[in-house]
């Protein structure tokens, strides 16, 4: 089973990697398919209804791409992508085609766009310890994504150390209190409304000191138009510079998938204030925007760390690029 994370030299490397595979017994991959395939079906019928609709034995004519575009724009897939893969469509000149036929097709071009993206957090362990900061808008599963990979990372024999950043809700900061204990971790906290900034240089000067491998900060639910949120934000990573210059190391932004192409407005805004390194996508069983995924792998080109179909813990899961594009397609 595929992890969330790897360890090698860094990004911008080409030396070997190895993949950290998690135990198989605890989570069977054709559990998690199964719920990915169920967690996507609103998106699924949206985009397979609308299919079979079009294709019922027709010609690949310029009336029949032209529905074909206007359904992958209706499935937020976006105007963009949705151009580009009526395009390779009408490349291939099939001629009359059977909705089996299109399915294939299009989740074969789908998981072309995606498995560019389908990468795990590269965590380098010369680095000690590695910054991850994970940022996002309320409610988007911040946190249950630190206590996913601080669980992973754990089973894997890393010295994990949580920081309370979202210092403005107790509720947060209880929330990751009972990740780390489930994960027998340490949890930098600091008074209610304290400064983000101050407990995140805290955390990395105590993280320096006890020798851990990997410091995962937590962040408050940034409003993405409040200049004065992620003007916060910016100073967190500044602050984090001052004992290490390359830190954050990894900036993980979090995304609610039934925000549609609002998604990508998101990552434009957090892009713009921090350098975002990689995606984790929640709330695709909520929602028939399932589509948008395959417009921010298009647009933005960003890793994809993890998907999120259900509440639970075990439902955020390691990103599967063709997985995800035959079930978000109906190609199963």
């Amino acid at each position: 089973m595929k992890s969330w994370f790897r360890f090698g030299r860094g990004k911008d490397e080409k030396d070997e990697v190895a993949v950290v595979e998690a135990p198989a017994a605890e989570e069977p991959r054709g559990g998690f398919l199964s719920k990915l395939r169920q967690g996507l079906a609103r998106s699924t019928d949206k985009l397979s209804d609308g299919l079979a609709d079009i294709f019922v034995r027709r010609q690949l004519d310029e009336a029949t791409l032209d529905e074909l575009e206007e359904l992958l724009i209706a499935a937020d897939l976006g105007p963009a992508t949705a151009s580009k893969l009526r395009q390779q469509f009408d490349q291939r000149r099939f001629g009359e085609v059977t909705l089996t036929q299109v399915k294939e097709t299009l989740a074969e071009d789908v998981a072309a766009i995606l498995r560019t993206v389908e990468k795990p957090l590269a965590i380098d362990p010369s680095v000690k310890p590695y910054v991850v900061l994970v940022v996002g808008v309320n409610g988007t599963g911040k946190t249950t994504t630190i206590g996913k990979l601080t669980a992973e990372l754990t089973r894997a024999g890393k010295r994990v150390m949580l920081a309370a950043g979202d210092t403005f809700r107790a509720a947060a900061v209880e929330q990751l209190r009972i990740w780390g204990q489930r994960s027998n971790v340490p949890v930098v906290t600091g008074p209610e409304g304290g400064d983000a900034a101050a407990l995140a240089f805290q955390a990395l000067e105590q993280a320096k000191r006890d020798g851990v491998d990997v410091l995962l900060i937590d962040t408050a639910g940034r409003l993405h138009n409040k200049a004065n949120l992620m003007a916060e934000l910016q100073k967190i990573v500044r602050v984090l510079k001052k004992l290490d210059a390359n830190a954050p190391h990894a900036t993980v932004l979090t995304l609610d998938a039934t925000t549609g192409q609002n998604a990508l407005a998101q990552v434009e805004t957090f892009r713009a204030m921090t350098d975002v390194t990689g995606l984790v996508v929640t709330k695709l069983d909520g929602t028939a925007k399932g589509g948008v995924l395959v417009a921010l792998a298009d647009k933005f080109g960003l890793p994809v760390h993890g998907i999120g179909v259900g509440e639970g813990i075990d439902d955020l899961q390691p990103f599967d690029a063709r997985e995800f594009a035959r079930s978000l397609t109906g190609a199963i």
